[in-house]
């Protein structure tokens, strides 16, 4: 089953993507959900896959003609894997991580599918990072690996832009990179097209994991190069956090950006084509603030 968020004639809702339409979903009274953060919020879901067939007799709209939104509108919590593929390690010549590294990002990075990615003035080195998004569907904490599953509500892609020349070690060396700059500004966190459940991608890590940039391909992999795997992250991140429905844990990135390839770093124009295999493709272009 896939969510997305999406707006028609002004108007929000959240819908079921099948068969290259959307779809507006009714609650239980059969008044329309405003967004996907509701259905989790409300534990809602199981009910919504219990009523697709009759959702998806509804009369839907061409997926062009709406504007999809992020997936999740309002997460409480944005979590980022660093360095967590095996690949991306290697081009850093560093040796993987012995445990998860976390850094986060806020509300102000989130974008959609389509929406621009802003070039800011402070940085001449933005950078890409396809990576697979988990959102997390029921409340928990302290949440083991044999369960950690359990609280997935499903996957979609994201795309940790990157500003190099910020995140680099400040004058106080010894406090270490600036995540928090160098990951942090308006419109630094594309994610979609939309929610992918997690019984549709029982395997996540058999997908393939790519992104382009004006057609060229930059990132290529398979999502089993994970150092970490999906169970080992959200038990992590939860020993003693509350993870929520529609927090987003986004689980690192494979070898390819720009800061350790020579690739040339985004410029004003550029497309960013961010693919996995079973969701579809995220597309973001950037522009001059």
């Amino acid at each position: 089953m896939k969510l997305a968020n999406y707006t028609y004639d002004s108007v929000a809702y959240a819908g079921l993507v099948w068969n290259s339409k959307i779809f507006p979903i009714p609650d239980r009274s059969g008044a329309l959900f405003p967004s996907v953060d509701q259905i989790l919020s409300t534990d809602s879901l199981e009910f919504v896959k219990n009523n697709q067939s009759e959702i998806t007799g509804t009369e839907g709209l061409p997926i062009p003609l709406v504007k999809l939104r992020s997936p999740v509108l309002y997460p409480e919590k944005i979590y980022c894997a660093a360095v967590n593929y095996v690949s991306h390690s290697k081009e850093q010549n560093i040796s993987p991580p012995t445990e998860p590294y976390f850094f986060t990002k806020f509300r102000n990075t989130l974008i959609g599918p389509e929406d621009s990615i802003i070039l800011p003035r402070i940085s001449k080195e933005v950078d890409w990072e396809v990576e697979l998004a988990v959102i997390i569907g029921k409340r928990g904490k302290n949440i083991s690996k044999e369960h950690a599953i359990d609280y997935v509500a499903g996957y979609t892609i994201s795309n940790d832009i990157s500003f190099r020349d910020l995140q680099k070690l400040v004058k106080q060396n010894y406090l270490g990179p600036n995540w928090v700059k160098g990951k942090g500004l308006d419109t630094a966190f594309p994610l979609g097209p939309w929610l992918v459940t997690k019984d549709e991608m029982p395997d996540p890590y058999s997908s393939e994991i790519s992104l382009s940039v004006n057609g060229i391909e930059r990132q290529k992999s398979k999502i089993g190069d994970m150092v970490f795997k999906i169970d080992s992250l959200i038990e992590y991140v939860s020993a003693d956090v509350t993870l929520v429905p529609g927090d987003i844990i986004s689980t690192g990135t494979p070898l390819g950006v720009a800061a350790f390839t020579g690739a040339p770093f985004l410029k004003p124009g550029d497309v960013m084509e961010a693919k996995i295999e079973g969701i579809g493709t995220l597309s973001n272009a950037a522009r001059s603030e």
